[in-house]
């Protein structure tokens, strides 16, 4: 199939795609990657009116160590992520899933504040901002402003976004010697959405664990956090926190709640033993 018809214009500053975003509201969208919105506007599940065009923008790219924090821009393509020795070094949990995101001709134009804006529930990366606490820095006609990632995913393609504003980088705490990190998918083939993933942050307390947060992707209509899991987990009781996993899926075209629920219960165990290594 082919998009409905629509405009285009090439925003050069951010003042000018905010200006943008705030005279066409909900009948403009932003290109960036455009890995999802192509797919979207050839299927016409989305026909905006506008293309703004924001890949233009200086300074959106970039990847920082700042104090405590990696920022990472939202226009840093998958491939600059991968390969990154700030991510490696100081956000190793991304570094685990970045190989997980489609195909290199996917990870090469994908971006990451893309991937987060766009909030697919089977995506990798909205989970593991979650799991890392991470905070979504938001740009719109009214200023700036920062939303923590707990409070930015709220139901399926949904974020706290308003229609006037756009993601301007993510901010993910700095890695340090006590930090553990897993993740791990279930997929069909290497590239494919997962049918369950699981990305894990916890701190290494004596021979145990502190401070875990466990976020699946690919069980609900946004990534979801298994708060009892966790709690299990920091006692160190894996068995616990298998038998306590509270989701609850639905059925979809890849597998049954059933299955999935299954599926969350053996990714729990790898991931927990890849947070338990060093500890």
């Amino acid at each position: 199939m082919k998009p409905a018809p629509f405009a285009y214009q090439k925003a050069r500053t951010l003042k000018e795609a905010v200006a943008l975003l705030a005279k066409h509201k909900d009948d403009a969208r932003l290109l960036a990657g455009g890995q999802s919105l192509i797919a979207t506007l050839n299927m016409r599940l989305s026909a905006p009116d506008l293309l703004i065009d924001i890949n233009g923008i200086k300074g959106l790219d970039g990847i920082a160590r700042k104090g405590k924090f990696v920022e990472i821009g939202a226009l840093a393509r998958h491939a600059q992520v991968e390969h990154s020795d700030i991510v490696a070094k100081h956000a190793p949990l991304i570094a685990r899933a970045m190989p997980h995101i489609g195909h290199p001709a996917i990870r090469n134009r994908g971006t990451f504040g893309g991937s987060v804006a766009f909030a697919d529930p089977a995506a990798e990366l909205p989970a593991c901002v979650l799991a890392l606490g991470g905070e979504i820095a938001i740009a719109g006609p009214r200023g700036t402003r920062t939303v923590k990632a707990d409070a930015f995913f709220k139901g399926l393609f949904e974020t706290a976004l308003r229609p006037q504003e756009m993601v301007t980088a993510v901010r993910v705490p700095a890695a340090d010697r006590n930090t553990r990190t897993g993740f791990a998918e279930l997929a069909r083939r290497h590239g494919d959405y997962a049918i369950v993933g699981l990305a894990a942050t916890a701190r290494a307390a004596g021979k145990g664990l502190a401070d875990v947060r466990l976020a699946y992707f690919g069980v609900g209509d946004t990534p979801v956090r298994a708060k009892k899991s966790e709690a299990m987990l920091a006692k160190g009781d894996i068995d616990g926190a298998v038998a306590t996993l509270d989701l609850d899926p639905n059925d979809d075209v890849q597998a049954t709640a059933a299955v999935k629920k299954h599926l969350a219960g053996v990714l729990l165990r790898r991931v927990a033993a890849q947070l338990m290594e060093a500890a």
